[in-house]
């Protein structure tokens, strides 16, 4: 046999060293994915957690044991030492679920870690006891050494792989299986076993806030997204309120610090304040504004966390991807069959007792037991005889009579058989038979007795597992709005340079690594480039600034020569979106183009320029105005009016135009509390660049601000939002809850303070506003009682209450009510008052 022939028979068939490999391979992948990193479906558990369940239980006297004891009893289950069983004990009892702890056992939010094994103490809680363990239910399997019999599966009646969730990692495939709320999976158990419809979303021991819209039923490709609380504690201060789930506080700082670092953000110091709640305390550089640090702390750190389930278990012995659903349905199901196999097995015990003890009535009641003082040859004829003494009742038996049940017979002590009390037996026998007749109700309605078990639960063990993690749509930060202008722009005009690099030339602004620049050129050229150190865009620049994408309202002014015709033409354009680095050509095209005159205009401004057409042009009057506001304003490719066929010497501003575009629509999206020209929420108005708008609050605070979009309002909080006019008159309904009534003030804005919030009721605990309206003549509806007792009134408040300062008290209006109902309405001024008493 030749050598490459040796050699491929070593190498290509299954015996050889190559096949060896395939085969260890697979073997070690099998293992780990069914022996180590994937709980099976039908316990939800891992083998190194069921292996320290059983062993908790093997020890469980109800008392605490040293988590080194149980350490050192799972072993003799779990084949992987000491390490793998403690931190698998440690992330259960954490779970505060199916382990009941005692000492210091670390903080998932804060990533402590647990004291020594020697330290810390544990026993099964009450829930595991009840839903985890049956040894009349339980498959048992030998041991990895067989010199026990461990559990195969526990006989888990509770969705617990959906209560804990779990993660792991093995060969060629991994699970993430997210955490839901306890008291909604046994609601949702419930709906499964009758039929109905229900919907699953994940909760977090660490709270937070969750948007679920793409959890795809925690199916893989499904995405949430998770962020911690921040609340605004005054202008210069941030506290985090909780930490995202997966993310420690330590985590958290450094990503806060990381992103300062880079300059995504702005902030003095972060500092860690967690004790028993989470606080981190982020204060602000002076003149950063809270909300746009809110949004960038989203955008740039682990305020915000995506997370990717991954729901992959073992079915039948071999991993399948499934549903949240899916594995809530196959608990529900689970269940209702372990309960029924609990009841069957408790039906045949009570059977078997009911016939134990109605022998043993027989045996005493018709004096069979004087067949063991009869003298018979042998033992075997003395068991006959009672046999034959039990034939006439046996018709009364729901089974034949064995051996066994009369030697069981036999065996009651003589002075038993004395002061037997029939009566009592036959009470026993009753008692049986109503327990039989209701086992047998429960098996022919196992879905009600279910259901009942499932709602035993939620009444034992739900109270204080209230959903932790708020369920909200999050809104979609753009990057570029809030990133903090952490670098400088600079420009070579005549080189045609722009860059970060360019400090010894022409300073442009303050931006951000994540900014677009619109530059145009003498040529009539403009490019939207990417900030960066570097970047040509061509030889004579005349204007570089920050680009805002999808801005409507900046209009760019230019007049420029064609270069083949001579010919000058007038141009008005917006920008509102182009593709990045490609050049634009704002002229006719031909090279020979030229820029006489350039201006940008934030609102549409149409201003006057002088043009002066060259002393040796055939024109007769060589000097005359343009007036951009007779130009509409198109696209930038647009070839623009004709100013004039002559030469042109110069174009200068004369004077300042007029705003040729109307004022911004404005709308509030109470959704998340944001302003936007989108056309989403409440439509507020058009506003002209100095507007202002007015917000007052449920809290009795109002507030004057800008129009600056990235700020964020409190929806819920909010009962008022609108154009502000000074001259209007505000009127307000709230509650003085120290006196137990309802207070009517109205009054007019005094306060000149921008993004300041004043406080404009009564101050007491649980004092509120109830209704607030700008209306000249503001009527309230108010009903008051319930059934035949309602009454209602309305009240022209004008009549009530005079107009007053900020800071006043207000008028009584009426006495506190928990059935008051107001609302606003529209009134004829002319008509009488109406009193409500």
């Amino acid at each position: 046999m030749s050598a490459s022939k040796k050699k491929e028979n070593v190498f290509d068939n299954d015996g050889g060293i190559q096949g060896q490999y395939k085969n260890w391979f697979l073997d070690y992948a099998s293992y780990v994915i069914l022996e180590r990193a994937v709980p099976a479906i039908e316990d939800g558990l891992k083998p190194v957690q069921r292996r320290i369940l059983h062993a908790m239980k093997e020890m469980d006297d109800g008392r605490f044991n040293k988590v080194a004891n149980i350490i050192g009893q799972a072993m003799q289950y779990h084949p992987h030492g000491d390490a793998s069983i403690g931190d698998a004990l440690v992330n259960m009892g954490q779970k505060d679920l199916l382990v009941e702890t005692q000492g210091n056992w670390g903080d998932v939010r804060t990533g402590d870690d647990a004291a020594a094994a020697r330290y810390i103490e544990a026993r099964l809680s009450k829930f595991a006891l009840d839903v985890a363990f049956n040894n009349k239910t339980i498959e048992w399997q030998l041991s990895y050494d067989g010199r026990k019999n461990e559990p195969v599966v526990l006989p888990m009646k509770f969705p617990l792989l959906l209560a804990q969730g779990a993660d792991g990692i093995a060969v060629g495939l991994s699970t993430k299986i997210l955490p839901h709320n306890f008291c909604e999976l046994i609601d949702a158990s419930i709906k499964s076993l009758r039929g109905k419809r229900f919907e699953l979303l994940p909760d977090f021991q660490t709270g937070g806030m969750i948007d679920a819209s793409n959890y795809n039923d925690g199916k893989r490709g499904g995405k949430v997204r998770v962020r911690a609380h921040i609340e605004e504690f005054d202008k210069k201060t941030l506290l985090i309120k909780d930490v995202p789930y997966g993310v420690t506080t330590t985590q958290l700082m450094e990503s806060i610090v990381k992103a300062n670092d880079q300059g995504k953000i702005k902030i003095k110091k972060v500092t860690d304040n967690t004790a028993a709640e989470v606080e981190i305390q982020v204060d602000l550089a002076p003149g950063i504004s809270p909300d746009i640090t809110i949004d960038a702390l989203y955008a740039f750190t682990d305020c915000e966390v995506s997370i990717s389930p991954n729901a992959c278990v073992i079915v039948n012995d071999k991993p399948q991807f499934l549903s949240a659903s899916d594995l809530l349905k196959f608990s529900a199901e689970q269940t209702k069959e372990l309960l029924k196999k609990e009841l069957e097995i408790k039906l045949g015990e009570l059977q078997e007792k009911w016939h134990y003890t109605s022998l043993e009535k027989i045996f005493f009641e018709e004096q069979i037991y004087k067949e063991l003082e009869k003298k018979h040859e042998t033992w075997d004829k003395v068991i006959e005889a009672i046999d034959k003494a039990f034939v006439p009742f046996k018709k009364h038996l729901k089974r034949d009579i064995t051996r066994e049940d009369i030697l069981k017979l036999t065996e009651k002590p003589v002075r038993r058989i004395y002061r037997l009390d029939i009566a009592e037996l036959n009470e026993q026998i009753k008692g049986l038979e109503a327990d039989i007749k209701q086992v047998k109700y429960d098996l022919d309605n196992i879905v009600d007795f279910a259901v009942a078990y499932y709602e035993n639960l939620l009444k034992k063990y739900g109270k204080g597992r209230e959903r932790k993690t708020e369920i909200k749509p999050f809104e979609v930060i753009q990057v570029k709005q809030v990133a903090i202008a952490n670098t400088k722009l600079y420009m070579n005009r005549e080189d045609g340079f722009v860059g970060t690099s360019l400090k010894k030339d022409e300073f442009i602004t303050d931006c951000s690594d994540f900014d677009d620049i619109i530059v145009f050129t003498k040529r009539g050229i403009m490019k939207v480039v990417k900030v960066s150190d570097k970047a040509y865009i061509g030889k004579d620049i005349i204007h570089a600034a920050v680009f805002q994408k999808n801005d409507e309202r900046t209009t760019y002014n230019m007049i420029y020569a064609d270069g083949k015709t001579g010919i000058s033409y007038a141009k008005r354009f917006n920008v509102t979106g182009v593709t990045r680095d490609k050049e634009y050509d704002l002229t006719k095209g031909d090279p020979k183009s030229k820029v006489h005159y350039f201006t940008v205009n934030p609102n549409g401004e149409a201003e006057v320029v002088k043009i002066l057409l060259s002393p040796s042009a055939s024109a007769r009057i060589k000097e005359f105005d343009f007036y951009f506001e007779e130009l509409d304003i198109k696209g930038r490719s647009s070839m623009g009016n004709q100013v004039t066929k002559y030469a042109v010497k110069s174009v200068k501003f004369k004077e300042k135009g007029r705003a040729t575009l109307s004022g911004k629509k404005m709308w509030f999206d109470d959704k998340f509390g944001r302003l936007n020209t989108e056309e989403k929420g409440e439509y507020l108005g058009k506003f002209e660049p100095d507007d202002r708008i007015l917000v007052v609050y449920k809290d009795g605070n109002y507030e004057i601000t800008d129009q600056e979009m990235t700020q964020k309002f409190d929806p819920e909080n909010i009962l008022l939002i609108e154009l502000f006019k000074p001259d209007r008159i505000i009127t307000a309904v709230y509650l003085d809850n120290d006196k137990l009534q309802y207070n009517v003030k109205r009054f007019k804005i005094e306060t000149t303070t921008l993004k300041n919030k004043f406080f404009f009721i009564k101050e007491g605990a649980k004092n509120y506003v109830e209704a607030v309206t700008t209306d000249e003549e503001p009527v309230l509806s108010v009903k008051s009682g319930k059934g035949a007792q309602v009454r209602s009134a309305k009240i022209k408040l004008a009549k009530v209450a005079e107009i007053m300062g900020w800071k006043a008290v207000g008028a009584k209006l009426t006495d506190f009510n928990k059935s008051i109902e107001m609302e606003w309405v529209k009134e004829d001024p002319n008509a009488q008052p109406e009193l409500f008493e």
